[in-house]
């Protein structure tokens, strides 16, 4: 999303999710997402021409169904339509999950899975640099979690 972008916010983030997020592994169309918004609910008005429209700003109230589907079916909260913290917090979800897509990046993450806190902010220092490097932008993100205690309880034990 530019900042230049003058389409209404509704325009703006459904555009956003049929960009970055892929339910069932795929970039969707229009048409294609219509087409299984209707055979969930074949009551519901949806064609591929009205969503390109809501998607570009040409259109802009969707009935509350509609938008109830397009949630559901991208995987995201209604709020993420209205609320910015929703919308930022999917948004940055679906980036973290597309990252994690790139081969190199999940063999990073596999190999780092069960490592000491110590180690992972040592490692993860060690990244920083070389994104600085290569001008890449710095990653915020939350701390590094300690694993748990190799002697307390495990995933599926009570506590």
């Amino acid at each position: 999303m530019t900042e230049c972008d003058d389409r209404p916010l509704l325009a703006r983030r459904l555009d956003d999710l049929f960009k970055t997020v892929r339910p069932k592994g795929k970039h969707w169309t229009n048409a294609e997402v219509a087409e299984e918004l209707k055979r969930a609910n074949p009551e519901l008005k949806a064609g591929g021409v009205y969503l390109s429209q809501l998607r570009t700003g040409k259109r802009s109230n969707p009935s509350p169904d509609l938008l109830a589907a397009l949630a559901k079916f991208f995987g995201v909260s209604v709020a993420y339509f209205f609320d910015d913290k929703v919308a930022e917090s999917v948004l940055s979800q679906v980036a973290a999950i597309e990252a994690l897509r790139q081969s190199g990046v999940r063999a990073v993450a596999m190999r780092a899975a069960g490592m000491k806190k110590e180690n992972l902010q040592a490692i993860t220092a060690i990244m920083d640099q070389y994104r600085q490097m290569q001008g890449l932008p710095p990653v915020t993100d939350a701390p590094v979690a300690e694993p748990p205690a190799a002697d307390g309880p495990g995933p599926s034990e009570p506590v």
